[in-house]
């Protein structure tokens, strides 16, 4: 018998190679990504969690000045780009995006808890302090206070802008 002598094919979960053209998205798409995170600034590309090599390829990219070095750099950053975590890159970069969906969900974040501390009471205060630590509680909650005393007299001397401006400062320094 034939059985006797071939065991039976268990299905293998490995995936399927990938074409060639997939694999070309794949470097455009992270070259893209490098592209954006050149437009960042030092204490933007600080806060992005990357290799040493790849940081200082980035660096090194804004002593660039020639079109075609450039070009043949950001091919070198899309390479580099292939051992980092580029979930994690597209991510931290979103944050300071303002055209990204998560940047857009990050400022209403914010608006809703600048509008809950400006009409909510002292636990509102405490529970954004006890979530997000704030340095400097007795300026915070002086700002609050403004914005508060604005909504009363509907008036808008600006108060609650900088309410919002203090909690995105705080956002930012917890990224």
């Amino acid at each position: 018998m034939m059985s006797d002598y071939f065991e039976p094919v268990e299905d293998f979960d490995e995936e399927e190679p990938k074409s060639k053209s997939a694999i070309k998205r794949e470097m455009h798409e992270l070259q893209d990504l490098g592209k954006r995170l050149l437009q960042l600034r030092k204490d933007q590309l600080s806060k992005i969690p990357m290799s040493v090599y790849l940081q200082k390829a980035v660096e090194e990219s804004t002593r660039i000045t020639q079109h075609e070095a450039q070009r043949r750099h950001l091919q070198y950053i899309g390479k580099l780009m292939r051992d980092e975590d580029a979930d994690a890159i597209r991510h931290a970069v979103d944050l300071f995006d303002a055209s990204s969906k998560v940047f857009a969900q990050q400022l209403h974040v914010l608006e809703k808890w600048r509008d809950r501390l400006v009409s909510g009471d002292n636990d509102v205060i405490a529970e954004y302090i006890e979530k997000h630590p704030v340095s400097d509680i007795q300026h915070f909650r002086q700002l609050v206070r403004n914005a508060k005393k604005d909504a009363a007299n509907e008036k808008n001397t600006g108060a609650s802008r900088k309410l919002f401006k203090f909690l995105k400062e705080i956002q930012e320094q917890q990224i």
